[in-house]
């Protein structure tokens, strides 16, 4: 009796969604102590959600499609023929994946395990997390399709970065065992999570004319709603937040120039308050109203994009000390020298 209360406990505390906890404490916290504030936050989250609402749906859309006919297999296919093809195709494939900086793991455990040159892993690794077909979509209506297409250009770059830069340390002699051997011990092959690399099956793009794949479409269509939803919210409960408390000239004295340092900044302050991927959007769309540089929001998306902790902590895990080193290298290199091109760009 008590082991099968304490399972259902258990159960019930694994479903608690801490995002939506986070924003009905934030609530009750302004409803407590600025009862305005809490009102105008409110209306400000109503109004952002709506006026994004064509372009979440469309994202929604995009991602159930993809899970519901299997296109995400279509990934094993960047991992075939030439290294000099492989990487730039593992970079665009990178770039158009529909998997989070955590969620690839699995994948990478798997083309690690299975022998695929560590090079054009590492194209993919750096250029998945930072942009999918959802997060273009999400990107266009919260900070315009100029910036969307800088980012996903950028994207690709930096996955061209990683792994032309990887082959050319490698061809150097640095640290030569662990590139060959990249997975530290102990590690497995990605489990179910990199079956669909291990034993990749075409996709089914009519995928409305088999019953399994219509529920699945609904599904993951369900599942993304709320997951960008909630995120989305609670991005512009900060943005509105952050409109009000944070002062203007903070953000212009840590960010607002464009310049190298202000770019370096970016980076740096990228991995310990970077969001989720779709969340951050609109807080970097509220820096940006408040003089903080489009060059250092970009910068800021791309750093925190390839590096944030989950993420470091999934690599680190994974990958022997000298992989996990050059990863971070290059996502720092690559999104300064993409925030400094965005500079001159502007």
């Amino acid at each position: 009796m008590a082991t099968s209360v304490l399972t259902r406990f258990g159960r019930s505390v694994r479903q608690v969604d801490g995002v939506a906890i986070a924003i009905a404490l934030i609530f009750l916290a302004l409803i407590l102590l600025a009862p305005a504030q809490a009102s105008a936050s409110l209306r400000f989250t109503l109004d952002s959600l709506w006026s994004v609402a064509p372009f979440l749906l469309l994202s929604i859309g995009i991602a159930a499609y993809a899970t519901a006919s299997g296109a995400d297999n279509l990934i094993a296919k960047a991992f075939q023929g030439k290294l000099a093809v492989m990487i730039p195709v593992a970079a665009i494939f990178g770039a158009f994946s529909p998997f989070c900086s955590c969620g690839v793991i699995p994948l990478i455990a798997a083309l690690l395990s299975m022998g695929v040159p560590v090079a054009a892993v590492m194209a993919f690794w750096l250029a998945s997390p930072l942009m999918d077909p959802s997060m273009f979509v999400l990107t266009v209506g919260t900070l315009g399709l100029q910036f969307a297409i800088f980012k996903t250009v950028a994207t690709v770059g930096i996955g061209l970065l990683g792994g032309f830069g990887t082959l050319a340390l490698m061809r150097s002699g640095w640290a030569i065992a662990a590139f060959e051997n990249p997975l530290r011990e102990g590690v497995g092959n990605g489990g179910c999570g990199g079956s669909r690399v291990r034993n990749p099956k075409p996709p089914v793009w009519q995928f409305w004319k088999e019953s399994d794949r219509q529920q699945k479409f609904w599904q993951g269509a369900r599942k993304n709603a709320w997951f960008l939803g909630k995120w989305m919210a609670l991005a512009f409960l900060i943005e509105s937040l952050m409109l009000v408390y944070v002062p203007t000239d903070w953000v212009q004295a840590i960010a607002g120039d464009g310049g190298l340092l202000s770019i370096g900044l970016a980076a740096l302050i990228g991995v310990p308050l970077y969001l989720n991927g779709y969340a951050a959007l609109p807080v970097v769309q509220g820096l940006i109203d408040q003089s903080l540089s489009p060059a250092a929001g970009m910068t800021f998306l791309l750093a925190g994009g390839a590096t944030s902790i989950p993420a470091m902590i999934a690599v680190f895990a994974l990958a022997r000390r000298p992989v996990f080193i050059t990863y971070l290298a290059f996502a720092f290199i690559g999104s300064m020298v993409a925030g400094l091109a965005y500079t001159v760009m502007l």
